[in-house]
């Protein structure tokens, strides 16, 4: 089954006719959530469009069909664009790894830790303080991934406070890029080695996606206790398929001074 049809499936599972405001009339249901004919009156659609669209057997859904299906299953502003990336993928994700020598000097430039990811998790460039926080040599890792340093690292599941928050994120935004990039074949092999661990198995199934270009992060270190550092992405200009991360501190705030230590400052 393709993508696109597991992600509607799993997004008509988790609204009831009651949520969605559809009388049942104590009828039995042999599936919990919405039924595709339910999903199509809502979206104002015929149930036999939906179901082709759901299958995959439509070309050229507009936008107007997509933004009424998203609507009916209220879906938030990131599946929306999943959904519309689904019906609509990039192909390939770009294959180079390599990265400007302007843009080491702007990460080493950094107070805090920084580092690029590409459009599979892979760890492009990165400052010492971003080593120094996940307790890893990054340039000792072929390719350095942070998708396999969250689930195939057993130190990561104590540095993330808690780490099931940092897993579901991770493998949220595996799912966007999947959905970007189906025709991937190493991202394919990435997502096909990471189902060795049970709790990533788990939280694929849930079809669950996730973006967010800011937000708090609570970590437990081994050195420098436990601290919370705040994070923002940006979009590294020219090269739209790699983010910029970074981390920083609350001057005066116990991560602050984690961040002193980790990078050897007084």
């Amino acid at each position: 089954m393709s993508e696109l049809s597991e992600f509607l499936r799993s997004r008509r599972g988790r609204l009831s006719p009651e949520q969605a405001g559809l009388a049942t009339y104590g009828t039995r249901r042999r599936v919990p959530g919405l039924r595709r004919e339910e999903l199509a009156q809502l979206a104002g659609i015929s149930a036999d469009y939906y179901i082709r669209f759901e299958q995959g057997r439509l070309d050229n859904v507009s936008d107007q069909v997509l933004d009424a299906v998203a609507r009916a299953l209220r879906l938030d502003d990131t599946e929306h664009a999943h959904l519309r990336t689904l019906v609509r993928p990039h192909g390939r994700a770009p294959g180079d790894r390599r990265t400007r020598p302007q843009q080491q000097w702007l990460l080493d430039s950094i107070a805090g830790p920084a580092y690029i990811l590409g459009a599979r998790t892979d760890v492009l460039a990165w400052n010492d303080l971003a080593c120094a926080l996940y307790g890893t040599d990054l340039a000792t890792l072929d390719p350095p991934n942070m998708a396999r340093l969250i689930f195939l690292d057993p130190t990561a599941r104590t540095l993330w406070v808690p780490w099931e928050d940092k897993a579901r994120d991770t493998v949220g935004g595996l799912r966007v890029l999947a959905g970007m990039y189906p025709d991937d074949l190493e991202l394919r092999a990435l997502v096909a080695e990471l189902h060795d661990d049970p709790d990533f198995a788990r939280l694929w199934t849930e079809h669950d996606v996730w973006t967010s270009p800011f937000g708090e992060k609570r970590f437990r270190h081994p050195v420098a206790g436990e601290f919370c550092l705040h994070y923002e992405a940006f979009a590294v200009p020219g090269e739209p398929d790699r983010t910029l991360i970074t981390y920083t501190a609350e001057p005066g705030s116990p991560g602050a001074t984690a961040l002193s230590a980790l990078g050897g400052r007084p």
